[in-house]
């Protein structure tokens, strides 16, 4: 009876095993993007304009509204993902490193174990990208922190670009660029010269990847201050709307879809959505282990992130404006999005 039974209960233990690989097989790797509003610790720094977030300041920036300040930027990071965290951050308007590692080791941050990702740019304002990864989903294996010198204006100087090329999963090789380009204060036609420029500096560089690798994923992410439809994205940048079939070597933006459908990030006089999720061909198409869906960038709103305008709109509650304090969140929303990664190749090795 048992010589019956045993191949039975072989061919058992091998088919758990391999529904087990199947469900393995595609694992969620999640990127999300904050503008978290001006960032900055109590200490003065003189080689920066920080002087708005001091305790001398109007805003009365002191210990206690720093780590109010923390504490509602964690509770924001930690529950745009369901309660889980996202596998990469991206960050805008950071004062230092040291706001950076306050912030990783809030209650509601410490458990998903980030790492930074970051450099003093020479901005005026002190305020800088940044890019926290999980280790165990992201690995870096080259960072970069591009320069952006404008030709028009030699003695200006704005934020970098910071560039890591890193491993998913130990699997796949992913392009990400964390972006904070340069505001529309001064006037939108007076600065939109600046950021045209710098869509079509980091569509050079995206182009000398697809020199090299035409079916490369690359993403895309920042508050570009702009939206999907303007020059310095569609023009410059040449970030188009989803289309199939996708086509090769081509960046596509994802937040052209909400856009489109009257969602933002922000609120001036009314939506705009600069904050945005822009993908490669391969990653579109799901042609090199990756792949996203062209709806796939979502926005994180919730009520308590928000308040209501006297004209009953509701917005991005923020900290402070004007040298008034107003201890909310952000003046923008977080975006993310799910890529799903094709492990089968690993698992078929370990087969």
């Amino acid at each position: 009876m048992k010589k019956f039974i045993y191949p039975f209960i072989v061919l058992f233990i091998i088919s758990l095993f391999f529904v087990s690989c199947k469900k393995e097989e595609l694992k969620p790797f999640s990127a999300a993007f904050y503008n978290v509003e001006n960032l900055f610790d109590t200490i003065d720094n003189p080689k920066i304009r920080d002087n708005n977030y001091l305790p001398t300041s109007k805003v009365a920036w002191n210990t206690v509204r720093y780590n109010k300040k923390l504490n509602h930027l964690s509770r924001v990071m930690s529950s745009i993902n369901g309660g889980g965290y996202p596998s990469i951050f991206g960050l805008a308007e950071v004062e230092n490193l040291r706001v950076l590692k306050d912030l990783i080791n809030t209650h509601d941050l410490k458990n998903a174990h980030y790492k930074i990702l970051h450099k003093d740019s020479p901005d005026k304002r002190g305020i800088d990208v940044a890019l926290l990864y999980q280790p165990s989903v992201f690995k870096p294996i080259k960072t970069q922190y591009i320069p952006i010198q404008f030709p028009s204006n030699p003695e200006g100087t704005t934020r970098d670009i910071l560039y890591s090329k890193g491993m998913v999963y130990g699997m796949d090789t992913i392009h990400v660029f964390v972006n904070h380009w340069v505001s529309r204060y001064g006037g939108r036609d007076k600065t939109d010269p600046l950021r045209r420029y710098t869509g079509k500096l980091l569509r050079l560089i995206c182009d000398s990847i697809f020199s090299i690798d035409p079916k490369a994923n690359i993403l895309i992410m920042g508050d570009l201050n702009d939206d999907p439809t303007d020059a310095s994205i569609a023009n410059a940048l040449q970030a188009k709307k989803p289309t199939f079939p996708v086509a090769s070597k081509q960046l596509y933006n994802l937040a052209d879809i909400p856009f489109k459908n009257g969602k933002g990030s922000l609120y001036y006089k009314s939506w705009n959505l600069f904050d945005q999720m822009i993908v490669s061909s391969s990653l579109l198409g799901g042609s090199n282990g990756m792949k996203v869906e062209s709806d796939s960038e979502k926005i994180f709103k919730k009520k308590w992130m928000l308040y209501k305008r006297k004209n009953g709109v509701m917005v991005p509650s923020r900290t402070a404006s004007g040298g008034r304090y107003f201890g909310g969140y952000s003046d923008h929303l977080p975006v993310i999005i799910y890529i799903k990664v094709d492990l089968s190749g690993k698992i078929y090795h370990y087969i």
